[in-house]
């Protein structure tokens, strides 16, 4: 009887954090769920979109101009909940960043709303939607951790660079591989600062146009080029590698 006791005793320890890890884990997949609806549901992807962005204009420069710090931390939240939440729209905010706090800081709040969301992304797939990520996204998965077998970091950086694959799903694939979360996060910082430049920079330019002509200035020519150019970034880099083969 002691004995039976004892086993009981020594079982009740294993299970309750069982039980509570298995609760934490649906309720966050809940809290995701009804945010992504939120979002659908209430159509809250109206308010990321340029023509929202040009109708609002002053109103966002007079209150970034009068609470920058509130300002800040507002655009960094909405900037993780994107990414994190794989929602679309990091376009229009990371023009909305060169547009309200200059190319150079739009670029820095940019990094670092992306990359915790990304990160956030990465680690909701490795430990909590794995079957989904991979049921979703599994034709991705393998030419991903080929590339991460040979060296994490350098490919990575490569499809931060060059996104060949969406910016979402390389968040989501990533987390099922063996990568470590702080060379995910380290390539990532890095990898993105020249499209998220590039992006900010437009916005900037963008951001001082209040008539059609001033559409033929230097500086917004400029931003529509390296918006161009990025864009062939990655046809060219596949015909690079073709050739290489």
């Amino acid at each position: 009887m002691i004995r039976s006791e004892a086993a009981m005793t020594s079982q009740v320890p294993t299970t309750i954090p069982s039980q509570q890890s298995s609760g934490s884990k649906l309720a966050i997949i809940l809290g995701i769920a009804i945010a992504i609806g939120a979002f659908f549901y209430f159509d809250l992807g109206r308010f990321l979109s340029l023509n929202a962005l040009q109708e609002n204009r002053d109103h966002l420069l007079a209150f970034t101009e009068a609470n920058y710090a509130t300002a800040v931390g507002l655009f960094v939240l909405a900037y993780i909940a994107v990414t994190g939440l794989s929602l679309p729209g990091a376009v229009i905010l990371t023009l909305a960043g060169g547009f309200l706090f200059g190319s150079v800081f739009g670029t820095l709040y940019v990094n670092i709303g992306a990359t915790t969301g990304a990160t956030l992304a990465f680690l909701t797939a490795r430990y909590l939607l794995r079957d989904w990520v991979e049921q979703k996204f599994g034709k991705w998965l393998g030419p991903v951790q080929q590339g991460f077998t040979n060296n994490a970091f350098s490919y990575l950086m490569t499809l931060r660079l060059i996104p060949l694959f969406p910016f979402f799903a390389v968040n989501l694939v990533s987390g099922l591989t063996r990568m470590n979360v702080g060379t995910y996060v380290a390539a990532t910082a890095l990898g993105i600062i020249p499209g998220s430049f590039v992006y900010a920079y437009a916005g900037r330019q963008l951001g001082t146009i209040n008539s059609l002509k001033e559409i033929a200035s230097p500086n917004v020519i400029i931003a529509f080029v390296l918006l161009g150019l990025l864009a062939l970034v990655p046809m060219l880099y596949k015909k690079l590698s073709g050739r290489q083969a």
